[in-house]
């Protein structure tokens, strides 16, 4: 597997790379594109570690699986490339940025690298997905890595904010120390749990506010590419 992934993560994440259960996943993973279509491109794969550096995450949001349907994935969770219609449940996150922070960002494009360039690390617990087949590729180590992710950074940063919407996400609090890192809840945005809570958390004004009281520069939100 080509691996396209920033050097400072590199360090971070190369016992994994090495161990026999991503062998293991890597052989899985060539057998599966030989008989299947798989998101996102490989070149993609690791590009949530490629353009947030371990040395610059200030914040993490945490999704479940790349999306499965064409030209949606790219390696970024939530986000999608220029041009591609934003899905309903990205729809519902500007929504809450806009009424949190009193912008008004468009949903006409949902690629969110402008966040990740700022030190938000945009970050599924499953890498890859079989084409029109959510859930496909979990189970066969892709959640051993990113968990590994997360407790690097959990061990070796503080002041972190992280931002865990709907109960799989939430599930990884448990990997995170919050008297070094900050842990923000609510169900997840996806129209079927959105009017249960993620509507009105207020997550990016109070991630700011916490970043702002480690002498940290805020994110901008309405930066979205």
């Amino acid at each position: 597997m080509a691996v396209k992934i920033d050097s400072s993560w590199y360090e971070v994440l190369k016992p994994q790379f090495e161990a026999p259960y991503f062998a293991e996943l890597k052989q899985f993973l060539i057998a599966e594109r030989q008989q299947h279509t798989c998101y996102p491109p490989g070149s993609k794969i690791f590009n949530a570690f490629d353009s947030t550096p371990f040395d610059k995450v200030k914040a993490v949001i945490l999704g479940q699986d790349p999306y499965h349907e064409p030209g949606q994935a790219m390696g970024l969770c939530f986000s999608v490339p220029d041009q591609v219609p934003p899905p309903p449940s990205l729809v519902n996150i500007i929504k809450e940025i806009n009424d949190d922070l009193g912008t008004q960002i468009s949903t006409t494009s949902g690629d969110l690298s402008g966040w990740a360039e700022q030190g938000v690390l945009l970050l599924n617990a499953t890498l890859t997905v079989r084409a029109h087949q959510a859930g496909s590729h979990q189970h066969h180590g892709w959640e051993q890595f990113t968990d590994a992710a997360i407790q690097a950074l959990n061990e070796r940063r503080s002041g972190v904010v992280f931002l865990l919407w709907g109960s799989y996400a939430i599930a990884k609090r448990k990997l995170i120390d919050p008297r070094r890192h900050h842990i923000l809840t609510a169900p997840h945005p996806s129209p079927l749990s959105a009017y249960r809570g993620f509507f009105g958390c207020r997550h990016f004004s109070r991630a700011n506010a916490y970043l702002q009281q480690q002498g940290q520069t805020p994110i901008d939100w309405s930066r979205i590419r």
